[in-house]
């Protein structure tokens, strides 16, 4: 199948040689919280690189205790407070679950803001420098890599056709911004974990939950959820961050290999992202399916209308609720970067 090709491609790549030669290098553990270890990010790419291609990479001077933060018993937005305490080394975990804690965090990733995985890359890269400043200054924090899952698209137990029918519907959420989202439209956002969303999709306690097109397929969401919108409402943006207390005490040869390999990483979880968002989508429904068989969902494909909805719902609720919560400043900051790249400017109110 051309997904196990790719997958079994992108895993050699970091078997190539690195910068630093391996006797150069002191000998290094490491603590990392990886990203939700369900989803096939993190079981293809993220822990065999940790596990495994540090310790090969750096001939033994490297190695990595691994632990998705999913398994360790948290929800995500603790991750990097947690890792802002010295209780990890590096982390990866989605900044929509960080908007609570700063709304810069949903800056690249607004609801409704890029219309296609290439557009939301161009926002990424734009905004990088902006995030980085913000971790490093206000948080201790040294982001290393920027990454996401696919298309964020919408889980209904009972028969959806557009946007206009969230009205009334309690609707899982990620990120303030969702929120703001799914309210624009007259639905209620409902704060449930990841690992909690599918029995409670199961039992009714919600009607609908937002995730990546294959994240749902692999915590078989399609269970209890019968229809899927394939409208993408958001990319479900990421980091890779490390403690800067840590980061900056660390030999400059393990800096240098660290940010190489991480940086091949970056770019392998990009290609994956883009194989699996039509992927996610074809496994949820009838198929072909590479992971297992299908989920047997309806497929639900938007209209130009509810396309133009989703923008309205971004410029009228989601960017000016954004502006609010993130500040002066920080609006500035966006409109002198993303705003460039999508020809928009927010405006900053009290």
């Amino acid at each position: 199948m051309k997904f196990r090709m790719l997958a079994a491609g992108l895993m050699a790549l970091p078997l190539l040689a690195t910068g630093a030669p391996a006797q150069q290098l002191p000998e290094t553990r490491i603590t990392v919280l990886g990203n939700i270890g369900i989803t096939t990010q993190s079981r293809t790419i993220e822990g065999p690189f940790w596990n495994q291609q540090v310790r090969e990479l750096s001939g033994g001077r490297i190695t990595a205790n691994f632990r998705p933060w999913s398994e360790a018993g948290l929800r995500g937005p603790e991750v990097f407070r947690i890792l802002a305490r010295g209780q990890a080394n590096i982390a990866t975990a989605q900044l929509g679950h960080h908007a609570g804690d700063a709304a810069i965090n949903d800056g690249s990733d607004l609801a409704g803001l890029t219309g296609s995985m290439e557009e939301f890359r161009r926002v990424t890269d734009a905004f990088r420098p902006v995030l980085n400043q913000f971790y490093e200054r206000q948080l201790g924090l040294v982001p290393i890599t920027y990454q996401s899952y696919q298309s964020q698209v919408l889980y209904c137990r009972d028969a959806i056709s557009g946007l206009a029918d969230l009205r009334g519907k309690r609707v899982r959420t990620s990120g303030a911004s969702q929120g703001d989202f799914v309210a624009y439209f007259g639905g209620t956002p409902v704060d449930v974990a990841f690992g909690e969303t599918q029995q409670a999709l199961a039992q009714g306690t919600i009607d609908c939950a937002i995730t990546g097109t294959l994240s749902g397929y692999v915590a078989k969401w399609y269970e209890a959820s019968k229809f899927i919108y394939t409208l993408p409402i958001n990319y479900g943006s990421g980091a890779t961050v490390a403690n800067g207390q840590w980061w900056r005490g660390l030999s400059p040869a393990v800096r240098t290999f660290l940010t190489t390999e991480l940086g091949k990483l970056e770019q392998r979880m990009w290609a994956l992202n883009f194989e699996e968002d039509a992927m996610g989508i074809a496994c949820n429904t009838q198929g072909p399916c590479p992971l297992g068989t299908p989920g047997g969902m309806t497929r639900v494909d938007p209209t130009p209308a509810d396309t133009e909805a989703r923008r309205r719902a971004m410029l009228e609720r989601v960017l000016p609720n954004w502006a609010r919560r993130c500040g002066a400043e920080c609006v500035q900051q966006w409109n002198d970067t993303i705003g460039k790249v999508v020809g928009l400017q927010a405006r900053a109110t009290q």
